[in-house]
Parts: C-alpha cells; sequence; structure tokens
C-alpha cells in the first residue's frame, strides 16, 4: 500500500505543468525568504520568527494541495492535512477567528472523509485520479441559498459572542463549507466558490499585507480558475456519466 501511494504522488508530480513549477518556485522563494529575514532581521509584517517557519511549510503544502486539486488528484490531501494544521496556527495567532473555526472544525476531519470519498472513485485509467462531476441548476441554487443562510447565522453568532464581526468572516466560513462539502462529492462547481472567496482573500492580504499568504492566496485564485476549467474537461471527457 505505501509503495503504491508514494508511486501515485510521484506521478502527480510528474504531470504538474511548467507554470505550476514556475508558481511554485516564486511560492517558494517568497516564503523562504520571509523566514529567513524574520530569524535575521524580524519579520517586516509583523510576524514572530517561529510563525515564518509555519509560514513557509503552510506556503509550500498549500500551493502542492491546490496544484494537485486542479487535476482531480487524490494525492492532494497529503498536503492538505498539513497545510490545514499550520495555516489554523497562524489564524489563531492573529485572532482570525471565523477562518480559524473554518480549518480547525471542518478542513481537518474533511480532509480524511474526502480522501476516502474520492479513492472510493478512482478514475478506471488514471488511478491517482478521482470522478468529475457536475450539478444541476437546483442544486446550485441551493448552494447559494446556503451559504447566505449559514453567513446571516453565523455573523449573528460571532456579534452575541464578541459584540462585533466582519461580514468577511462570516461569508468566508460559509462559502468555505460549502466549497468543501461539494470537493467531498466532487463537483466542479466547488471552485466557483473557491474563486469567489481567493477573490476575498487576497483583497485581505492587501489591506493586512503578508507577503507570503498574499503570494499563496493569488496563487490559489489562478489555480482555481485552471481547476474549474479541468474538472470541466475531466467531466465531459472522463465521466459523462456524472457517477
Amino acid at each position: 500500500m505505501d509503495s503504491v501511494r508514494t508511486g501515485n504522488i510521484r506521478k502527480s508530480f510528474e504531470e504538474l505543468k511548467w507554470y505550476e513549477y514556475l508558481l511554485g518556485a516564486v511560492m517558494i522563494f517568497i516564503a523562504a525568504r520571509a523566514m529567513i529575514q524574520g530569524f535575521i532581521q524580524g519579520s517586516s509584517d509583523g510576524n514572530p520568527g517561529w510563525l515564518t517557519v509555519v509560514n513557509f511549510i503552510s506556503a509550500v503544502c498549500g500551493v502542492i494541495c491546490i496544484f494537485f486539486t486542479a487535476k482531480a488528484n487524490i494525492s492532494n490531501f497529503v498536503f492538505a492535512s498539513v497545510n490545514t494544521v499550520v495555516y489554523a496556527i497562524y489564524l489563531v495567532y492573529w485572532h482570525i477567528w471565523g477562518t480559524a473555526a473554518l480549518e480547525i472544525f471542518f478542513y481537518i476531519p474533511m480532509n480524511f472523509i474526502s480522501w476516502y470519498f474520492w479513492a472510493k472513485h478512482r478514475d478506471e485509467t488514471v488511478t491517482q485520479k478521482t470522478k468529475a462531476r457536475k450539478m444541476t441548476i437546483a442544486q446550485n441554487t441551493i448552494c447559494a441559498i446556503a451559504i447566505v443562510c449559514a453567513a446571516l447565522i453565523y455573523h449573528g453568532i460571532l456579534v452575541k459572542l464578541d459584540g462585533e464581526a466582519a461580514w468577511f468572516d462570516a461569508f468566508t466560513l460559509s462559502i468555505g463549507i460549502v466549497a468543501t462539502i461539494l470537493e467531498l462529492f466532487r463537483f466542479r462547481e466547488q471552485y466557483v466558490w473557491w474563486i469567489i472567496t481567493d477573490i476575498v482573500s487576497v483583497g485581505m492580504y492587501i489591506a493586512h499585507f503578508d507577503a507570503v499568504y498574499l503570494t499563496k492566496r493569488s496563487i490559489y485564485l489562478i489555480m482555481a480558475v485552471i481547476g474549474l476549467i479541468n474538472w470541466a474537461k475531466l467531466n465531459r471527457e472522463r465521466n459523462a456519466l456524472n457517477q
């Protein structure tokens, strides 16, 4: 089993395109530079030295995860699990509670659940991939309504707990939950919601400047667009029956 898993991860890296290696190299360079600077000169963005190490690990694992996910590649969950844990540490440190709760209480268990379901629906030919599905108009409408309702409820909870809350936080949490559920069930429409939340996240890291996470989220946004295209193609060409 370990040799099979290792082989699939190797095949996953071999499948990456030149631009993905380029984006990955940019991410590693910026994260490594920030980490070294954090220990030698002190971090310019306010992160303590130890947190720059956390940022580096999150940056590397995060981009590998989204590269693989964009190809419906099951190997993504190895890196997703590591990224989720270390990113949650960062969010807790900066008191970004809504997104932190999403990472800790939802993404961590969902990584393993999704890993299981994707593996149960492997592509018959390319075993490191799962089968991509598409949603109906009614299902898309239900998702949109669920996101709005969840954001309203969560915003109200945060107001009662803290006396104030950002709508950004509420919608980030709601979109993340719905998109992750869509990912669990292998629906390509997950990427529509990832694109939206990545745009918002890029704006957040521009306002609260963090070079590592701004670069990371910008790469996420690029790969979300590519992922939507890839998953639509996979569904159309390899899983037309929507299994």
